[in-house]
């Protein structure tokens, strides 16, 4: 998608933002520009710092979920024996919405970082497991042939056939679930919580009552997922190049 695409459908969206606040003509919908300046003005303090612990903790849970889902979705596809065993399961767990699970999360580890980064991490290591699983079990024949006829053994097929062929999959897994891991962020900061955007946009919605600040918080959390997402096709991009070649 080309940039000034993405510059028109921003401008459109504040055009209509404006008009509706015109149109509502009340405190809970500010104008954007006012938004937006005090988005500016707080991003550098306060908000600030909520943005970079809601940052920490998609992190986190993304390195956690991509270091065991991907070399997991890897036996699998490559073991029938091992898929014929485990994938009933995953048939079980993976249609669940995770959401319902906080409250037992939160009951065996605690309100504390881990059960949210858990949380998080539940969400994306279904869609990688289930994605590169698939993607290694479709894997041509002649290609495993080939490589081992050079002498390679797991190891190697592994680094020359199994992980290119599934890195794809775990880059489109993890695109696909980042919204939904920062809508589950939002949830989970909103539990027993001082730091994050969920706390911060809760604080200051229904607490407070200030709904500029309010929308700067939901900038925010729209900025990190939309940069989460950029990040992650950038790195589609520049690591399977050929994926986006036309024809």
């Amino acid at each position: 998608m080309k940039r000034f695409h993405l510059l028109w459908a921003f401008l459109g969206l504040l055009l209509l933002w404006q008009i509706f606040s015109m149109l509502v003509r009340r405190d809970i919908l500010p104008p954007p520009l006012l938004v937006i300046r005090v988005f500016f003005t707080e991003i550098t303090g306060e908000l600030g710092g909520h943005f970079l612990a809601s940052l920490w903790r998609v992190l986190a849970s993304l390195t956690l979920s991509i270091a065991m889902a991907a070399p997991a979705g890897l036996i699998l596809g490559q073991s029938r024996r091992l898929d014929a065993y485990f994938s009933p399961v995953i048939y079980l767990l993976y249609p669940i919405p995770k959401v319902v699970l906080v409250p037992i999360v939160m009951l065996f580890l605690g309100i504390n970082e881990i059960s949210k980064i858990v949380m998080i991490f539940l969400i994306l290591f279904f869609q990688i497991l289930v994605l590169v699983r698939d993607q290694a079990a479709i894997i041509r024949p002649e290609l495993l042939y080939s490589v081992r006829s050079l002498g390679a053994g797991r190891r190697g097929l592994f680094k020359y056939v199994y992980f290119p062929a599934c890195l794809p999959a775990i880059l489109t897994a993890v695109r696909q679930s980042i919204g939904t891991a920062v809508a589950v962020l939002y949830i989970v900061e909103l539990i027993a919580t001082t730091k994050g955007l969920g706390y911060y946009i809760y604080l200051y919605g229904t607490t407070l009552y200030d709904y500029t600040n309010m929308y700067a918080g939901v900038i925010a959390m729209s900025l990190l997922g939309l940069g989460l997402y950029f990040a992650a096709e950038w790195l589609h991009r520049k690591l399977c190049p050929w994926q986006f070649q036309k024809p």
